[in-house]
Protein backbone atom coordinates (compact mmCIF):
# COMPACT_ATOMS: atom_id res chain seq x y z
CA UNK A 1 0.00 0.00 0.00
CA UNK A 2 1.28 3.45 -0.87
CA UNK A 3 1.57 5.86 2.05
CA UNK A 4 1.08 9.15 0.23
CA UNK A 5 -1.19 11.88 1.54
CA UNK A 6 -4.47 11.97 -0.33
CA UNK A 7 -6.97 14.78 -0.76
CA UNK A 8 -9.68 15.08 1.85
CA UNK A 9 -7.88 13.14 4.60
CA UNK A 10 -7.49 14.40 8.18
CA UNK A 11 -5.84 11.17 9.31
CA UNK A 12 -3.60 8.51 7.86
CA UNK A 13 -4.21 4.75 8.02
CA UNK A 14 -0.98 2.91 7.27
CA UNK A 15 -2.42 -0.57 6.58
CA UNK A 16 -5.94 -1.85 5.91
CA UNK A 17 -5.64 -4.17 8.97
CA UNK A 18 -5.02 -1.21 11.34
CA UNK A 19 -7.31 -0.40 14.26
CA UNK A 20 -6.05 3.20 14.44
CA UNK A 21 -5.37 6.21 12.26
CA UNK A 22 -2.87 9.02 12.92
CA UNK A 23 -4.19 12.58 12.87
CA UNK A 24 -2.58 15.03 10.47
CA UNK A 25 -3.73 18.05 12.52
CA UNK A 26 -5.18 18.89 15.93
CA UNK A 27 -8.89 18.07 16.09
CA UNK A 28 -11.62 18.47 18.69
CA UNK A 29 -14.36 16.20 20.04
CA UNK A 30 -17.33 16.39 17.67
CA UNK A 31 -15.16 17.02 14.57
CA UNK A 32 -15.59 14.71 11.59
CA UNK A 33 -12.36 12.90 10.72
CA UNK A 34 -11.86 11.75 7.13
CA UNK A 35 -9.37 9.01 6.26
CA UNK A 36 -8.76 6.58 3.42
CA UNK A 37 -9.26 2.91 4.10
CA UNK A 38 -8.01 1.28 0.95
CA UNK A 39 -9.39 3.42 -1.85
CA UNK A 40 -12.48 4.50 0.09
CA UNK A 41 -12.68 7.88 1.84
CA UNK A 42 -14.26 7.06 5.21
CA UNK A 43 -15.27 9.29 8.11
CA UNK A 44 -16.19 9.14 11.77
CA UNK A 45 -16.94 11.60 14.56
CA UNK A 46 -14.22 12.19 17.14
CA UNK A 47 -15.34 11.46 20.70
CA UNK A 48 -12.25 13.12 22.26
CA UNK A 49 -9.92 15.96 21.38
CA UNK A 50 -6.89 14.41 19.67
CA UNK A 51 -3.66 16.30 18.99
CA UNK A 52 -1.64 16.21 15.76
CA UNK A 53 0.35 12.99 15.40
CA UNK A 54 -1.72 11.04 17.92
CA UNK A 55 -3.85 7.99 17.19
CA UNK A 56 -7.61 7.57 17.13
CA UNK A 57 -9.53 4.31 17.05
CA UNK A 58 -11.22 3.71 13.70
CA UNK A 59 -12.91 0.54 15.00
CA UNK A 60 -14.09 -0.48 18.45
CA UNK A 61 -11.33 -2.25 20.38
CA UNK A 62 -12.12 -4.58 23.26
CA UNK A 63 -10.20 -4.53 26.54
CA UNK A 64 -7.26 -6.94 26.23
CA UNK A 65 -7.34 -6.90 22.43
CA UNK A 66 -4.11 -6.37 20.49
CA UNK A 67 -4.01 -3.00 18.71
CA UNK A 68 -2.63 -2.72 15.18
CA UNK A 69 -0.85 0.13 13.42
CA UNK A 70 1.39 -0.33 10.35
CA UNK A 71 -0.29 -3.75 10.08
CA UNK A 72 1.60 -4.80 13.22
CA UNK A 73 0.62 -5.14 16.87
CA UNK A 74 1.76 -2.01 18.74
CA UNK A 75 0.17 -2.75 22.11
CA UNK A 76 -2.84 -4.06 23.96
CA UNK A 77 -5.98 -2.18 24.98
CA UNK A 78 -6.03 -1.68 28.76
CA UNK A 79 -9.75 -0.83 28.52
CA UNK A 80 -12.46 -0.93 25.85
CA UNK A 81 -11.98 1.82 23.27
CA UNK A 82 -14.84 3.07 21.10
CA UNK A 83 -14.26 4.07 17.50
CA UNK A 84 -13.52 7.82 17.54
CA UNK A 85 -11.61 7.77 20.86
CA UNK A 86 -8.06 8.99 21.40
CA UNK A 87 -5.68 6.01 21.62
CA UNK A 88 -2.63 6.69 23.78
CA UNK A 89 -0.93 5.60 27.02
CA UNK A 90 -4.15 6.05 29.03
CA UNK A 91 -5.90 3.17 27.20
CA UNK A 92 -3.17 1.12 25.54
CA UNK A 93 -0.14 -0.61 27.01
CA UNK A 94 3.03 -1.67 25.28
CA UNK A 95 3.68 -5.39 25.19
CA UNK A 96 7.16 -5.55 23.67
CA UNK A 97 10.06 -6.08 26.00
CA UNK A 98 7.87 -6.41 29.09
CA UNK A 99 9.58 -8.80 31.46
CA UNK A 100 6.54 -8.86 33.72
CA UNK A 101 4.37 -10.26 30.89
CA UNK A 102 7.03 -12.87 30.05
CA UNK A 103 7.16 -14.02 33.66
CA UNK A 104 3.35 -14.21 33.97
CA UNK A 105 2.89 -16.04 30.66
CA UNK A 106 5.68 -18.54 31.31
CA UNK A 107 5.16 -19.27 35.01
CA UNK A 108 2.09 -21.50 34.62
Amino acid sequence: MSHEFRNGADALVMDDRDHVATLLRDMQAGDTVHYHLGNVLTSLILLDAVPFGHKLAIVSIDEGQDVRKYGEVIGRASQSIEAGRHVHVHNIEGIRGRGDNFIKENSA
